[in-house]
């Protein structure tokens, strides 16, 4: 599990966010919008408070103090600490004007046993490298995706859209938000890409793909050509990249589902 942002070239400071917990099988990336430095405190809410509401619970459940019958799948877990994310977010704007219209969107990850859920908001992507092939996991939560749902645009057009940037879910933006979670079986070679849209905007799949399949073997290295890539295209945007191997089952001991129970 490696993961890095960068500021990219246009861009005078950093609104994104990551946060990796490789002994918890969990991986977390944020993409904050909003002026006056507000997008980097709300992508900086949004990992930390999934971070820590699954923490407490976790530490809940080592105290004993809650009962087996409310011990609640990994899904419903991480879809609560995205609310949660959402409603500080949200009340910190409230109390700040200074933050007024913040937001930021969010994709986690959380590994347990031959498995993966993930739950997201926003246009923040994952995709999986499989037997040399490239998939998507999520799908952006985006006019233009929206769009190309309804048949109005094709994909190719997508790629240059004035409006392929206008997400139609953030975190913070209104008091809920309606996270979508995503399972996802796994297996032993797997690679997954959890990235923000500095990425994807300017570098297309197949090259990202093709990095993935050469530079395999050293995660770090296909990070950073990632970023470069990007760079190279302008940097118009901040690049946050989380790349992650799966080499077995992940059942740590002290993990955070071995804790609840799973």
């Amino acid at each position: 599990m490696v993961g890095t942002v960068d500021v990219g070239i246009k861009r005078k400071h950093n609104e994104d966010a990551i946060a990796l917990v490789p002994g918890e099988g969990l991986a977390i990336l944020a993409d904050g919008m909003g002026g006056h430095n507000a997008g980097e405190v709300a992508s900086g809410m949004a990992v930390e408070t999934v971070h820590n509401f699954l923490r407490g619970v976790a530490n809940r459940i080592d105290d004993k103090s809650v009962p087996n019958s409310q011990r609640r799948p990994e899904s419903s877990l991480l879809q609560q600490a995205v609310m949660e994310a959402n409603r500080k977010i949200h009340q910190h704007a409230l109390r700040h004007p200074e933050c007024s219209g913040m937001g930021t969107t969010i994709i986690t990850a959380l590994f347990h046993r031959d498995r993966l859920t993930s739950a997201h908001v926003g246009d923040s992507r994952m995709y999986r490298l499989r037997d040399e092939y490239l998939t998507p996991v999520t799908e952006d939560h985006s006019l233009v995706q929206e769009q190309m749902r309804r048949g109005l645009v094709t994909p190719i057009d997508a790629q240059t859209s004035r409006v392929r940037n206008i997400v139609t879910r953030a975190l913070g933006v209104e008091a809920s938000v309606e996270p979508e979670v995503i399972e996802n079986q796994t297996r032993p070679g797997d690679i997954y890409l959890m990235c923000s849209d500095g990425l994807t905007d300017v570098v297309p799949d197949e090259a990202i793909r093709l990095v993935l399949l050469e530079q395999q073997r050293d995660l770090k290295r296909a990070m950073q050509t990632l970023v470069d890539l990007a760079n190279d295209a302008g940097g118009p945007d901040n690049i946050s990249i989380i790349l992650i191997r799966v080499r077995g089952p992940f059942t740590p001991k002290r993990g955070l589902l071995s804790r609840l129970g799973f």
